[in-house]
């Protein structure tokens, strides 16, 4: 009996490429979603515009102390700053384009003297923070409806859909103006000043409580047609239990249209805490706020028409940014929704 022939160990190991071949490489679907969305220069100029705007959140009281304002000093009113005044006798402000100056570099506001800068900033810092967080408690809320009612079906759907359309079929914003003064007086007397806390709290939960519902829809729509799939099917013939299957299987598939609707929904929200502080029934005095800053500036629209330019621009171009980036977001998930 012969004995096995030894093989040659160069023979046995895996031939290296040839110089100049690339060696190739599997790419998961989140490596190529990142190279499609690098590819899309406004998808990518709109990400740093996002990422400026928080960090000029963050940073408000360093820009302020950099500036040397504040958004809470009437440097109009104040003896202290009498040496460098900021208003004239009608009370406008002094110099061009709203009182733009070293000292102030956005200008000031009239009859009060406010550092418009000092107040930009921190009522954007005020607007996306509390936009932000009412935006993920929604989307939580949605999701796990959404994931419950669409795997589940039967009864869960049913009621879970009756639910949902009773929220639909509330008037958002005419509910928004009736129902806060309504929230805040069950709680603080009518007499005294609701504390801006309380004020922030019941604009969470009324814009928490009305908003879910696009997103837990748009999730059971997705879940209808991901459960009759193969994969799915599998995982229960395997013994998968309902939990891991949702968690392992049917929630990595839903995650892009979830990112999308997110970039979408966060400006919406930071516009409807806008229209609520500009309608009188969001923040107030002397709390910075966006929409506080636009309803001053209907009213010195005559007076001072400079006013609004600054915080108006701002506004324009964050939520343009924003939805630009949901658009490249979209189609760096799905090429074929490409614009």
């Amino acid at each position: 009996m012969t004995s096995p022939v030894a093989l040659d160990p160069e023979l046995e190991s895996t031939p290296e490429p040839a110089k100049g071949e690339q060696k190739l490489e599997g790419r998961s679907p989140g490596q190529l979603m990142w190279q499609r969305f690098k590819r899309d220069r406004t998808g990518v100029i709109c990400a740093w515009v996002v990422i400026f705007y928080f960090v000029v959140a963050l940073g408000a009281p360093l820009l302020t102390k950099l500036s040397g304002t504040d958004p809470y000093t009437l440097y109009g009113q104040d003896p202290t700053y009498a040496d460098k005044p900021v208003l004239d006798d009608f009370g406008l402000p002094l110099g061009y384009f709203g009182g733009v100056s070293g000292d102030h570099w956005f200008g000031v506001e009239p009859q009060f003297g406010r550092d418009l800068f000092a107040m930009l900033v921190y009522g954007m810092r005020t607007s996306l923070f509390m936009a932000l967080g009412v935006t993920v408690l929604m989307m939580v809320t949605g999701i796990v409806l959404g994931l419950i009612g669409g795997y589940f079906g039967g009864k869960t759907d049913y009621w879970l859909g009756r639910v949902t359309d009773f929220f639909l079929s509330f008037p958002q914003q005419l509910f928004f103006i009736a129902f806060m003064p309504v929230v805040t007086s069950f709680f603080v007397d009518p007499r005294e000043e609701t504390p801006t806390y309380f004020r922030a709290l019941a604009m969470l939960i009324v814009l928490w409580v009305l908003g879910w519902m696009s997103m837990s829809r748009l999730v059971r729509s997705t879940v209808l047609s991901l459960r009759e799939r193969e994969f799915v099917e599998a995982a229960k013939v395997s013994g998968a239990s309902p939990a891991r299957i949702i968690r392992k299987e049917i929630l990595p598939n839903v995650v892009t249209p979830i990112l999308v609707q997110f970039t979408y929904t966060l400006p919406s929200t930071i516009l409807t805490i806008a229209f609520l502080s500009f309608a009188g029934v969001g923040f107030v005095e002397p709390t910075p706020d966006w929409g506080r800053l636009f309803a001053a500036g209907a009213t010195y629209t005559q007076q001072d028409p400079a006013f609004i330019f600054f915080p108006g621009l701002a506004l324009v171009i964050f939520v343009l940014a924003f939805n630009l980036l949901g658009d490249s977001v979209r189609d760096a998930f799905d090429p074929k929704s490409g614009r």
